[in-house]
Protein backbone atom coordinates (compact mmCIF):
# COMPACT_ATOMS: atom_id res chain seq x y z
CA UNK A 1 0.00 0.00 0.00
CA UNK A 2 2.57 2.50 0.95
CA UNK A 3 4.27 1.89 -2.24
CA UNK A 4 1.34 2.47 -4.32
CA UNK A 5 1.12 5.81 -2.62
CA UNK A 6 4.57 6.56 -3.40
CA UNK A 7 4.19 5.72 -6.64
CA UNK A 8 1.14 8.15 -6.96
CA UNK A 9 2.98 10.76 -5.60
CA UNK A 10 6.19 10.33 -7.71
CA UNK A 11 3.29 10.29 -10.63
CA UNK A 12 1.76 13.83 -9.45
CA UNK A 13 4.96 15.33 -9.13
CA UNK A 14 6.25 14.08 -12.44
CA UNK A 15 2.93 14.95 -14.20
CA UNK A 16 2.76 18.49 -12.62
CA UNK A 17 6.76 19.54 -13.72
CA UNK A 18 5.28 18.26 -17.25
CA UNK A 19 2.42 20.94 -17.02
CA UNK A 20 5.03 23.51 -15.69
CA UNK A 21 7.44 23.18 -17.88
CA UNK A 22 4.58 23.72 -20.95
CA UNK A 23 2.51 26.72 -19.26
CA UNK A 24 6.06 28.45 -19.68
CA UNK A 25 7.47 27.03 -22.77
CA UNK A 26 7.71 29.34 -25.37
CA UNK A 27 4.17 28.33 -27.77
CA UNK A 28 5.89 27.51 -31.44
CA UNK A 29 2.46 27.05 -32.90
CA UNK A 30 1.32 30.07 -32.02
CA UNK A 31 4.12 32.27 -33.29
CA UNK A 32 4.22 30.79 -36.49
CA UNK A 33 0.30 31.24 -36.40
CA UNK A 34 0.51 34.79 -35.79
CA UNK A 35 3.34 35.27 -38.23
CA UNK A 36 3.01 38.26 -40.43
CA UNK A 37 5.11 39.46 -43.15
CA UNK A 38 5.77 43.09 -43.59
CA UNK A 39 7.13 45.61 -46.09
CA UNK A 40 10.24 47.11 -45.20
CA UNK A 41 11.15 50.02 -47.21
CA UNK A 42 13.38 49.82 -50.47
CA UNK A 43 17.22 50.27 -49.86
CA UNK A 44 19.72 52.06 -52.51
CA UNK A 45 22.44 49.67 -52.94
CA UNK A 46 25.76 51.62 -53.62
CA UNK A 47 27.96 48.96 -55.02
CA UNK A 48 27.39 45.90 -57.44
CA UNK A 49 30.20 42.98 -58.10
CA UNK A 50 32.64 45.35 -57.23
CA UNK A 51 31.52 47.79 -59.61
CA UNK A 52 30.60 51.83 -58.11
CA UNK A 53 27.05 52.94 -58.62
CA UNK A 54 26.02 56.47 -59.24
CA UNK A 55 23.26 57.60 -56.97
CA UNK A 56 20.02 57.90 -57.92
CA UNK A 57 20.30 61.42 -57.05
CA UNK A 58 23.20 61.99 -59.48
CA UNK A 59 20.73 62.81 -62.51
CA UNK A 60 19.98 65.82 -63.81
CA UNK A 61 16.44 67.23 -64.59
CA UNK A 62 16.26 67.73 -68.35
CA UNK A 63 13.01 66.38 -69.31
CA UNK A 64 10.66 68.30 -71.76
CA UNK A 65 7.93 69.23 -69.38
CA UNK A 66 9.46 68.03 -65.88
CA UNK A 67 8.78 65.02 -63.67
CA UNK A 68 5.52 63.43 -64.43
CA UNK A 69 3.40 61.62 -61.95
CA UNK A 70 1.70 58.21 -63.62
CA UNK A 71 -1.17 56.74 -61.96
CA UNK A 72 -0.38 52.91 -61.85
CA UNK A 73 -3.77 52.20 -61.14
CA UNK A 74 -4.83 53.31 -64.83
CA UNK A 75 -1.28 53.17 -66.35
CA UNK A 76 -1.64 51.07 -69.44
CA UNK A 77 1.40 49.71 -72.02
CA UNK A 78 0.18 49.31 -74.90
CA UNK A 79 2.20 47.22 -78.04
CA UNK A 80 0.80 48.37 -81.19
CA UNK A 81 1.63 48.85 -84.62
CA UNK A 82 3.14 45.98 -87.14
CA UNK A 83 1.71 43.28 -85.08
CA UNK A 84 -0.81 40.39 -85.28
CA UNK A 85 -2.64 41.06 -81.42
CA UNK A 86 -1.86 44.56 -80.10
CA UNK A 87 -1.97 44.05 -76.64
CA UNK A 88 -2.69 46.28 -73.90
CA UNK A 89 -0.47 45.45 -70.19
CA UNK A 90 -1.65 46.73 -67.03
CA UNK A 91 1.93 47.89 -64.73
CA UNK A 92 1.37 44.54 -62.49
CA UNK A 93 0.78 42.35 -65.84
CA UNK A 94 4.46 43.66 -66.89
CA UNK A 95 6.44 43.02 -63.55
CA UNK A 96 4.62 39.97 -62.22
CA UNK A 97 4.37 37.56 -65.18
CA UNK A 98 8.10 38.37 -66.69
CA UNK A 99 11.63 37.70 -65.92
CA UNK A 100 13.20 40.10 -65.26
CA UNK A 101 16.76 40.89 -65.49
CA UNK A 102 19.55 43.09 -64.00
CA UNK A 103 22.36 45.24 -65.64
CA UNK A 104 25.27 47.69 -64.47
CA UNK A 105 25.04 50.03 -67.71
CA UNK A 106 26.06 53.90 -67.73
CA UNK A 107 23.29 56.45 -69.15
CA UNK A 108 26.04 59.21 -70.92
CA UNK A 109 24.21 62.43 -71.57
CA UNK A 110 24.85 65.14 -74.25
CA UNK A 111 25.33 67.58 -71.82
CA UNK A 112 28.22 65.89 -70.65
CA UNK A 113 27.20 63.93 -67.55
CA UNK A 114 26.83 60.16 -66.80
CA UNK A 115 25.72 57.93 -64.46
CA UNK A 116 26.27 54.24 -63.67
CA UNK A 117 22.99 52.72 -62.58
CA UNK A 118 22.11 48.86 -61.34
CA UNK A 119 18.71 48.21 -63.63
CA UNK A 120 16.01 45.90 -62.99
CA UNK A 121 13.61 45.24 -65.87
CA UNK A 122 12.12 42.88 -68.65
CA UNK A 123 13.63 42.08 -72.22
CA UNK A 124 11.41 44.13 -74.83
CA UNK A 125 11.81 41.24 -77.05
CA UNK A 126 9.96 38.93 -74.00
CA UNK A 127 7.07 41.54 -74.60
CA UNK A 128 6.80 42.33 -78.26
CA UNK A 129 7.16 38.34 -78.89
CA UNK A 130 3.48 37.60 -77.25
CA UNK A 131 1.98 40.02 -79.70
CA UNK A 132 3.68 38.03 -82.97
CA UNK A 133 5.31 40.87 -84.67
CA UNK A 134 4.71 41.35 -88.47
CA UNK A 135 7.97 40.60 -90.49
CA UNK A 136 7.77 43.80 -92.16
CA UNK A 137 8.67 45.60 -88.78
CA UNK A 138 12.57 47.05 -88.66
CA UNK A 139 11.79 49.70 -86.46
CA UNK A 140 10.26 50.74 -82.37
CA UNK A 141 9.24 53.58 -81.87
CA UNK A 142 8.20 54.30 -77.89
CA UNK A 143 5.97 57.11 -76.45
CA UNK A 144 5.80 58.82 -73.75
CA UNK A 145 3.68 59.98 -70.93
CA UNK A 146 4.68 63.73 -71.04
CA UNK A 147 4.58 63.67 -75.46
CA UNK A 148 7.91 62.64 -75.59
CA UNK A 149 9.27 59.54 -78.43
CA UNK A 150 12.13 58.11 -79.92
CA UNK A 151 13.13 54.90 -82.40
CA UNK A 152 15.01 52.44 -82.31
CA UNK A 153 16.15 49.54 -85.01
CA UNK A 154 14.35 46.37 -84.24
CA UNK A 155 17.64 44.62 -84.63
CA UNK A 156 19.70 46.75 -81.78
CA UNK A 157 16.09 46.07 -79.66
CA UNK A 158 16.80 41.91 -80.14
CA UNK A 159 20.54 41.09 -80.23
CA UNK A 160 21.27 43.55 -77.40
CA UNK A 161 18.64 41.96 -75.15
CA UNK A 162 17.53 46.12 -74.44
CA UNK A 163 15.34 46.11 -71.41
CA UNK A 164 12.35 48.41 -70.10
CA UNK A 165 13.41 49.26 -66.07
CA UNK A 166 11.23 49.28 -63.67
CA UNK A 167 14.22 49.50 -60.66
CA UNK A 168 17.12 50.79 -60.45
CA UNK A 169 19.97 50.00 -57.74
CA UNK A 170 17.57 48.11 -55.80
CA UNK A 171 14.52 50.52 -55.70
CA UNK A 172 11.17 51.19 -57.60
CA UNK A 173 12.05 53.84 -60.00
CA UNK A 174 11.28 56.77 -58.37
CA UNK A 175 8.63 59.50 -60.45
CA UNK A 176 11.77 61.61 -61.75
CA UNK A 177 13.74 58.61 -63.29
CA UNK A 178 10.79 57.49 -65.38
CA UNK A 179 7.98 55.82 -63.29
CA UNK A 180 6.79 53.41 -64.31
CA UNK A 181 9.38 52.20 -67.48
CA UNK A 182 12.36 53.56 -68.34
CA UNK A 183 13.84 52.09 -71.14
CA UNK A 184 17.80 51.56 -70.67
CA UNK A 185 19.30 52.27 -74.29
CA UNK A 186 22.83 50.86 -73.77
CA UNK A 187 25.67 52.49 -76.34
CA UNK A 188 22.90 55.27 -76.78
CA UNK A 189 23.36 58.55 -76.06
CA UNK A 190 20.76 59.76 -72.77
CA UNK A 191 18.02 61.20 -75.29
CA UNK A 192 17.31 57.97 -76.75
CA UNK A 193 16.80 56.37 -73.10
CA UNK A 194 12.91 57.77 -73.12
CA UNK A 195 11.24 57.34 -69.42
CA UNK A 196 7.26 57.41 -68.52
CA UNK A 197 7.15 54.70 -71.43
CA UNK A 198 2.96 54.25 -72.21
CA UNK A 199 3.36 52.43 -75.87
CA UNK A 200 5.82 50.75 -77.71
CA UNK A 201 4.96 50.67 -81.64
CA UNK A 202 6.33 48.54 -83.71
CA UNK A 203 6.82 50.10 -87.64
CA UNK A 204 8.46 49.76 -90.92
CA UNK A 205 9.83 53.17 -90.71
CA UNK A 206 13.34 52.95 -89.71
CA UNK A 207 13.37 56.85 -90.75
CA UNK A 208 11.05 58.05 -87.85
CA UNK A 209 12.22 60.95 -85.64
CA UNK A 210 11.17 61.46 -82.05
CA UNK A 211 11.28 64.79 -80.26
CA UNK A 212 14.80 65.70 -80.51
CA UNK A 213 15.39 63.77 -83.60
CA UNK A 214 12.93 66.06 -85.87
CA UNK A 215 15.10 69.04 -84.00
CA UNK A 216 18.72 68.00 -85.25
CA UNK A 217 19.92 65.20 -83.03
CA UNK A 218 21.08 62.17 -84.72
CA UNK A 219 18.73 59.73 -85.67
CA UNK A 220 21.23 56.51 -84.84
CA UNK A 221 22.55 58.03 -81.32
CA UNK A 222 25.44 55.95 -80.72
CA UNK A 223 27.90 56.67 -78.27
CA UNK A 224 31.32 57.91 -79.95
CA UNK A 225 29.54 59.49 -82.67
CA UNK A 226 28.49 63.41 -83.22
CA UNK A 227 24.86 63.39 -81.41
CA UNK A 228 24.09 66.29 -83.44
CA UNK A 229 23.11 65.98 -87.44
CA UNK A 230 21.48 63.77 -89.69
CA UNK A 231 17.72 65.59 -90.07
CA UNK A 232 15.54 64.02 -92.89
CA UNK A 233 18.53 61.81 -93.95
CA UNK A 234 20.58 64.78 -94.54
CA UNK A 235 23.91 64.92 -92.21
CA UNK A 236 23.81 68.47 -90.79
CA UNK A 237 26.32 68.44 -87.50
CA UNK A 238 28.47 71.21 -88.10
CA UNK A 239 31.93 70.15 -89.74
CA UNK A 240 35.23 69.80 -87.88
CA UNK A 241 37.74 73.12 -88.92
CA UNK A 242 40.14 72.24 -90.84
CA UNK A 243 43.88 72.36 -88.61
CA UNK A 244 46.05 72.93 -91.63
CA UNK A 245 44.30 76.36 -92.53
CA UNK A 246 45.02 77.88 -88.81
CA UNK A 247 48.82 78.76 -89.88
CA UNK A 248 48.02 79.99 -93.24
CA UNK A 249 45.47 82.65 -92.12
CA UNK A 250 47.75 83.62 -88.85
CA UNK A 251 50.51 84.42 -91.55
CA UNK A 252 47.67 86.26 -93.93
CA UNK A 253 46.19 88.47 -90.85
CA UNK A 254 49.81 89.43 -89.53
CA UNK A 255 51.08 90.51 -93.23
CA UNK A 256 47.50 92.59 -93.46
CA UNK A 257 48.27 94.42 -89.99
CA UNK A 258 51.89 94.81 -90.86
CA UNK A 259 51.31 96.27 -94.46
CA UNK A 260 48.10 98.59 -93.29
CA UNK A 261 48.71 99.10 -90.06
CA UNK A 262 49.24 102.87 -90.92
CA UNK A 263 46.05 103.03 -92.50
CA UNK A 264 44.58 101.25 -89.40
CA UNK A 265 45.87 103.13 -86.86
CA UNK A 266 44.42 106.11 -88.58
CA UNK A 267 41.14 105.18 -88.67
CA UNK A 268 41.43 104.27 -85.06
CA UNK A 269 42.14 107.27 -84.34
CA UNK A 270 39.57 109.32 -86.76
CA UNK A 271 37.14 107.03 -84.30
CA UNK A 272 38.17 108.25 -81.28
Amino acid sequence: MMFKKHNLVICLLFFGLVLSISINSPKLTTYASQNVTTDLDEVEISECEGKNLSSIEGFRENSIKGPQYVDVEAYRLSITGLVNNELNYIYYDVINNHQSYKKVVTLNCVEGWSVTILWEGLLIKDLIQETEVSPEANTVIFYAYDGYSTSLPLEYILENDIIIAYKMNNVTLPPERGYPFQLVAESKWGYKWIKWITEIKLSNNPEYEGFWESRGYSNIGNLGEPFYGNVGGVDNSIPEFPSWLIVPIFFVTTLFIVIYRKKIFAVIKSDK
